[in-house]
């Protein structure tokens, strides 16, 4: 054989070669038929998530968190009654609560139903949720996650932080643990779970955004005592969130849903939630007092601000605090030696940054309890010991008056509260508070409804108080009669009731 034939045999042999490789490797990767995505999901790029070694980190893992908040976290509906206000309230705006003007058509129809959320808070059922969720209610419904549903009791309410305690007959309830909401960090992880246009059980997550922020929501509160601190988050929450939970990732509520930013009605980006501290502090007066033990520092007070600086005419010796405006005479302030121009810049060992954080700090306790104050005056830094005052000027702890009831054949009347009566210029009347009458339910009679006078075969009755309306129908229980009256938003209404 001639070197140049061997040559040619050399390089046939490699192109053979070559073209058996490239079809081997071109039936290699040509995709195989699959059954089902399954199968082709498992050709795909290896899954670190199937991995022995793969788990989700704890910081990060909000299965377990909604797991045990989820079967705690109720549905509120409320039959509510109206007040007429002078301007729409936000917290409607917010949540979506229907108009008084369109509550009544007239004939008698049912009063409207405003919906939110509750956090069910001990196993014999004690829940918290927002103040707005069921000011004005007449009857108070609470649907489970398993959908059992109760009838609720309001043990007491709260409009200075916007929260009400609810109670509900049962036991061995799941519920949530407390939380320290000081402890919760910004960028922290949480979860807002609630029922957002009636969509049970959901669950939103997000990173705590702010603390301590003042957003003036809580606008008209009585005595001007109104407590907004909230933990901002960016966790979705909508209309029905209201009342709803907002939790770490350990399970722990560390606030309760209370408001959104929005220009819309619906979530564009912030949510607020009252803090769980301040939160447990409420629930525990309305549980033992039925009211809330507000104690007062009694001081005046701005933040700290450059815009203040340049009005007072002042350079302020820090960037952040709560400048005092003034002290009110025989004040919890006055007696600690607090002045006008001191600038506290803490309680109790924790740093004071704005009025909202001041506010918070002091409300969570009551009065008689005394408070460490740190200021500054003239550049230099003090402490004082301040013993805490009610509104009243004095350290007393504040009964609720459970208003006293009348009752006839299921009718279960009281008093007309005298805002009631200021606001609709009456001067009495009888609140239907329960009605369990069929006749009367019949004839188009609801819960809350005012009775100012009555007609029946001996004329019309003026009825002024509860105890008339019993008077009346003690004597006139069996005949028939028609009953006139209002709704507590001035909506005038009458039905009559057929004789035995």
């Amino acid at each position: 054989m001639s070197k140049k034939q061997f040559f040619l045999g050399l390089l046939l042999a490699a192109f053979l070669g070559g073209v058996v490789a490239l079809a081997g490797v071109s039936f290699l990767i040509q995709p195989q038929n699959a059954g089902n995505f399954d199968e082709k999901q498992q050709t795909s790029f290896v899954n670190l998530l199937s991995g022995k070694d793969f788990t989700v980190p704890d910081g990060i893992n909000f299965v377990a968190s909604a797991q045990v908040v989820t079967p705690a976290v109720v549905h509120v509906k409320s039959q509510v009654s109206y007040t007429p206000r002078s301007e729409r309230d936000p917290v409607e705006e917010f949540f979506g609560f229907p108009d008084p003007r369109e509550r009544q058509d007239g004939q008698g129809g049912e009063m409207p139903i405003s919906s939110g959320s509750g956090v069910i808070i001990s196993s014999d059922g004690y829940i918290v949720t927002n103040n707005h969720v069921v000011e004005g209610a007449t009857k108070i419904d609470i649907s489970l996650e398993n959908n059992k549903r109760y009838e609720a009791t309001v043990i007491g309410t709260d409009p200075t932080t916007d929260l009400a305690l609810l109670k509900i007959e049962a036991s061995n309830l799941p519920f949530v643990k407390f939380g320290d909401s000081d402890e919760t960090k910004i960028g922290e992880w949480v979860l807002a779970v609630g029922n957002p246009f009636d969509l049970n059980s959901t669950v939103t997550a997000g990173i705590i955004s702010a603390k301590a922020r003042n957003i003036g929501i809580l606008r008209g509160v009585e005595n001007n005592l109104q407590i907004e601190s909230f933990l901002q988050t960016d966790a979705v929450v909508n209309p029905g969130n209201s009342g709803g939970a907002l939790v770490n990732l350990a399970g722990e509520l560390i606030g309760i849903n209370t408001a959104i930013a929005t220009r819309t009605g619906t979530f564009s980006g912030y949510s607020f939630a009252v803090p769980s501290t301040l939160v447990k502090k409420v629930m525990d007066d309305l549980m033992n007092h039925g009211a809330v033990q507000r104690g007062l520092l009694g001081v005046q007070i701005q933040n700290v601000s450059p815009e203040l600086a340049d009005y007072l005419d002042k350079t302020f010796p820090v960037e952040q605090g709560v400048y005092v405006g003034g002290v009110n005479e025989n004040s919890a302030g006055k007696e600690a030696g607090l002045k006008e121009g001191d600038i506290i810049i803490g309680i109790d060992g924790k740093t004071v940054n704005n009025v909202a954080n001041l506010q918070e700090l002091v409300a969570r306790r009551r009065p008689g309890d005394k408070i460490d104050v740190e200021y500054i005056r003239d550049g230099k830094t003090s402490k004082t010991s301040a013993t805490l005052k009610n509104f009243s000027g004095d350290t007393n702890i504040v009964k609720r008056e459970v208003p006293k009831t009348y009752t006839f054949e299921g009718l279960q009347f009281e008093e007309v509260k005298d805002q009631i009566k200021e606001q609709l210029e009456i001067s009495g009347g009888a609140v239907i508070k329960m009605n369990g009458n069929e006749s009367w339910r019949k004839a188009g009679a609801r819960n809350g409804f005012i009775i100012t006078s009555v007609i029946s075969d001996s004329g019309r009755t003026r009825i002024n108080s509860a105890q008339e309306m019993i008077d009346f129908l003690e004597d006139n229980g069996g005949d028939e009669i028609v009953v006139l009256g209002m709704f507590p938003d001035g909506t005038e209404y009458y039905f009559e009731v057929e004789g035995n």
